[in-house]
């Protein structure tokens, strides 16, 4: 029920019922002003949280800005730049949606705090004080007409007409203030809708606009957050590959430590302690020391791993000799001495142990060093890249193809081991293999066939895509831009030898076959660069380092994938190129017999007749366009080497190939024919003409080894002719 209207009318009765009303307005203004006095208390509150909450997130938002991944490896994937920037992207929104909290506050206190003490006190404080006047003037008119009506009726006249006239102003008076009272009174009650309620209504719009500048936020950082949740799921995945092969090869190392050594550019090194002499004797200082046998030197670098700090300088000497040490011309065991060429003296070291000491004596006495390179798994498997090889990959694609591309978790999901070896042997059988139907029984799982289909890849003497491609791959992988990535990746693809190429051309036809059908089998092409990155791209030297590559590894068959239409049936403009510049060479030469240095492979040696001098210089010309053209052809279609082709029926024109020793001399040199772009630890472009120092065969078949400008490279055999 609400409460009674105060009448003016009732004013100048001031009756008992009137007087109640009245008090009772004045316990609703009592009330109100008590809530609003609480209301600015919790306002105020609620302002200072508010400041307390923005000041600890823009703390927090700082604290994410500040810090910075760092990534195992050199070089970060486009995953893990995407994760790695996802700090600062949070503490930017935090600091956006910060800056507009704080607008909001600074508002708060005028829309809502001023307003409500102002209608505190200039209205409610206006009736109190109204009230006050209204009891005055009541006790006022109270108190003189009690006075008059104890006046004598024997008072004269005069005098009782003047109490008159007094009691009369004093009753208008107090009846204008009880109107005036009684008017602000229902003033403030009915203000008190309005003036009390429209800041509240202001704050709540500040805290709408506040939300909703949130969620404008969060419409913007939606295209990041999915980009992320992709990364974050990729790497995930990545992670889950790299986790089991660090494992491995942490179970290889606990099995056979010395068997996965790292390669190194040195021949030996390890901790040795080095006997020092001092004034009070003789002590044994470790030292972690190195050795290369081609300079013949040793540097000593004094280093405690117990402080984690060096105990002094390096040093570093030539050696001269070294000797073992007898076990009884000194207290310590597994020792050996060292003489320098560059300084006086005998260095007294001790190994590990005996197999430790042996091994430095090996190293030092100029034994061939004890290289431990990382052996393929499967590498005196019988898998080629033949017919044979060719056709089991066709007929696993097929059956792949026809009866479960839209099985879920396609080439991740492997097959019972058992399974997959007696399929690879009834595969590999030359009986069957032979057989022209592509089709592999059903009863054989697709599970089973995509195992043998990854675990013949495995067998190979070698991944597909090559030891000495690898890290050129995985440099291609680390550009920062995608197309000079896909660039560069094209152009290797186009440096593997031919049966590679189409063998790795039918795969990635296929994956990217798989991977339109991802929404059925779950495989993306993310998802088959986990699982295809290892088996194509797997590095000759099993390291930490090289499974953290692994990410990058995936990165290229995910570009494979992607781009395998572009890759595998465009010239890549490096190549080009090169062929262009042959061509160019091949027309300036055209009128002239070429010199030694200008022929490509093929020496000619004719017999001293004038007679055959014209015959022999056209038949040379023409020997030599027929190279270069077809050179230029092979180039266009072909990875392999530059072969010549030489058509003669002179009985006279021997034709003799370059000379090939199985191991020259260290001073031979040999001229670049062709533009080429050498592959080693360094990458070495070159034109025709370049003259390259130490050339001798290489590990690799087809490959040269030489020197230019200091750095080594491996130069395709067919492209120089020795000097």
């Amino acid at each position: 029920m609400g409460l009674p209207a105060l009448e003016f009318s009732d004013c100048c009765l001031d009756s008992p019922q009137f007087r109640d009303t009245l008090k009772s307005h004045e316990a609703e203004l009592d009330k109100t002003n008590k809530f609003i006095k609480e209301l600015i208390k919790d306002g105020k509150a609620l302002i200072s949280a508010l400041k307390n909450l923005s000041s600890a997130k823009r703390k927090f938002a700082d604290s994410l800005n500040e810090f910075k991944f760092q990534c195992i490896g050199d070089a970060e994937t486009d995953d893990e730049m995407c994760i790695a920037r996802s700090l600062q992207e949070f503490a930017t929104v935090l600091r956006n949606l910060e800056d507009e909290r704080i607008r909001m506050i600074e508002n708060a206190s005028e829309v809502l705090i001023t307003p409500l003490e102002k209608f505190r006190k200039e209205q409610i404080g206006a009736a109190k004080d109204a009230k006050k006047k209204y009891d005055k003037e009541t006790e006022k008119y109270c108190g003189v007409l009690e006075k008059h009506l104890n006046l004598s009726s024997k008072k004269k006249e005069a005098h009782l007409h003047e109490a008159d006239s007094q009691v009369d102003l004093v009753r208008q008076h107090f009846y204008e203030v009880s109107l005036e009272y009684v008017f602000k009174v229902q003033e403030v009650q009915e203000r008190k809708m309005f003036e009390f309620v429209e800041p509240l209504l202001a704050f709540l719009q500040g805290l709408f606009t506040f939300y909703h500048h949130g969620y404008e936020l969060a419409k913007d950082f939606s295209d990041f957050k999915t980009q992320l949740t992709i990364s974050i799921q990729n790497t995930r995945n990545r992670f889950e590959g790299t986790r089991s092969e660090v494992e491995s090869l942490m179970k290889k190392m606990k099995e056979n430590p010395h068997e996965h050594k790292t390669i190194s550019p040195y021949t030996m090194e390890g901790y040795l302690y080095v006997q020092e002499k001092r004034h009070f004797g003789t002590s044994w200082v470790k030292h972690y020391c190195t050795y290369q046998r081609e300079s013949k030197r040793i540097t000593m670098v004094p280093f405690d791993q117990k402080s984690g700090g060096k105990g002094g300088e390096d040093e570093s000497v030539i050696l001269k000799s070294c000797t073992r040490r007898k076990t009884d011309s000194i207290e310590k065991r597994f020792c050996f001495d060292v003489e320098a060429i560059d300084r006086p003296g005998v260095i007294t070291m001790q190994a590990l142990s005996e197999e430790d000491r042996r091994l430095w004596m090996e190293a030092m006495d100029g034994q061939e060093p004890v290289y431990n390179s990382n052996k393929d798994i499967q590498s005196e498997g019988t898998a080629q890249l033949d017919t044979i090889g060719f056709s089991i990959i066709r007929k696993c694609i097929h059956a792949v193809e026809t009866r479960g591309i839209n099985e879920q978790g396609l080439y991740r999901i492997v097959g019972v081991n058992s399974r997959v070896q007696k399929l690879l042997s009834v595969l590999m059988d030359p009986k069957t293999a032979s057989e022209t139907e592509v089709d592999i029984c059903a009863e054989w799982e697709i599970k089973t066939i995509t195992s043998a289909l990854k675990t013949y890849l495995r067998m190979l003497p070698g991944p597909l895509m090559m030891y000495q491609f690898q890290r050129s791959f995985i440099k291609a992988a680390k550009l920062e831009n995608q197309e000079s990535r896909i660039s560069e990746i094209h152009a290797l693809v186009h440096r593997l030898p031919e049966k590679n190429r189409q063998m790795l051309q039918l795969l990635m036809n296929h994956l990217a076959n798989v991977a339109n059908n991802h929404k059925q089998n779950l495989m993306t092409v993310a998802n088959l660069g986990v699982v295809f990155g290892p088996t194509l791209l797997r590095p000759q030297e099993e390291t930490v380092a090289a499974i953290m590559d692994i990410k990058f590894q995936n990165i290229v068959i995910e570009i494979l994938i992607e781009n395998h239409e572009k890759i595998f049936n465009t010239v890549p403009d490096a190549l080009l190129t090169n062929t262009q510049q042959s061509l160019s060479w091949k027309k300036s030469n055209d009128s002239k017999p070429p010199s030694c240095s200008e022929r490509p492979l093929t020496l000619f040696h004719t017999v001293q007749a004038t007679e055959k001098q014209e015959q022999r210089n056209s038949l040379i010309n023409s020997s030599l366009e027929s190279v270069v053209s077809s050179n230029a052809n092979s180039i266009l279609n072909s990875s392999s080497p530059l072969q010549p082709i030489v058509n003669s029926s002179d009985p006279e024109l021997e034709v003799v190939k370059p000379f090939r020793p199985s191991s020259p001399s260290p001073s031979r040199k040999a001229k670049a024919l062709y533009a080429c772009k050498a592959e080693h630890d360094s990458e070495l472009s070159f034109t025709a003409g370049t003259v390259f120092d130490n050339v001798h065969p290489s590990q690799e078949p087809g490959w040269l080894e030489g020197t230019l400008n200091g750095k080594t490279g491996l130069i395709p055999e067919n492209y120089v002719e020795f000097l």
